[in-house]
């Protein structure tokens, strides 16, 4: 009597293939929910491209104002960048944290001192362990008035309290550090306090231009105690919420920040001489 043969699963053997389809089907369904439901930090994402053009380095035409990497402008400048696609050829291989602006600030003779300012102070954040607590946070550029050295604020890692002027520990020891490194250079600085927009309604007595004034001074303390010549500080000032660095979202935390200022300035004229 000839026995019954099983019937083969899913006619072939081959029943494994559909289990398989099954489970990437799913796969694909829940990775695309995620990627539906997830939100993304506009701020944190403008930030990464602005890392990954300081890695891939910046343009050496002075009419194109943009890095190799430019989508609405790299974050940490205020002023328009430029969104046209480059030619690679048109960009060099060396990064840096100076940006040309439209005018050309970057000039020949005189400027070179800043340009190897910014290379020290691009070390100084490699290499001094004192400031990686603000290194993530140091944005450094060109402007008219000098090198501009703006230490940011983020989400949940503020420099101050709440209202106060009073500077954490930890921002304090990484400013003593970058005091360290202003001491070695001959230019004169100048401190600015910024604070960010605000919905909750301040003190009369006490409002965002007293706030920012008296974090500006909090840092020059703080400088001058590291090491830097108290002759050395050409101005210190409050701007409140007047210039975000964001404008387009001026409560960002990202607004509040202190700028550093090394200036651009004549040469000192000797004693006893004639300009």
């Amino acid at each position: 009597m000839a026995r019954k043969r099983k019937s083969e699963a899913h006619g072939g053997g081959h029943g494994w293939y559909v289990t398989f389809a099954d489970l990437m089907a799913l796969l694909m369904a829940f990775f695309v929910m995620i990627a539906a439901f997830s939100t993304m930090n506009q701020e944190k994402m403008q930030q990464a491209l602005g890392s990954m053009r300081e890695a891939f380095g910046v343009q050496t035409k002075n009419e194109v104002n943009g890095g190799v990497i430019e989508i609405n402008g790299v974050p940490v400048r205020s002023y328009p960048k430029s969104v046209s696609m480059t030619n690679p050829m048109e960009s060099s291989q060396n990064p840096g944290l100076i940006m040309q602006l439209e005018n050309g600030p970057l000039r020949n003779g005189r400027d070179n001192e800043f340009a190897q300012a910014a290379t020290s102070i691009r070390q100084a954040l490699q290499d001094m362990p004192e400031l990686a607590e603000i290194s993530q946070r140091i944005v450094v550029e060109e402007t008219e008035e000098g090198l501009a050295i703006q230490i940011t604020d983020q989400d949940g890692r503020s420099m101050f309290p709440e209202g106060s002027s009073e500077l954490y520990q930890r921002v304090r020891s990484a400013l003593s550090g970058l005091a360290t490194l202003l001491q070695r250079l001959p230019q004169r600085v100048s401190i600015a306090g910024h604070t960010a927009a605000s919905r909750a309604q301040s003190r009369r007595d006490y409002g965002p231009w007293e706030l920012s004034a008296d974090r500006a001074n909090a840092v020059r303390r703080v400088l001058v105690e590291g090491g830097l010549p108290l002759d050395r500080i050409a101005a210190v000032t409050g701007r409140a919420e007047t210039q975000p660095l964001y404008p387009d979202n001026p409560y960002l935390p990202s607004n509040r920040r202190i700028k550093i200022t090394l200036l651009h300035e004549a040469p000192p004229v000797p004693v006893g001489v004639e300009p």
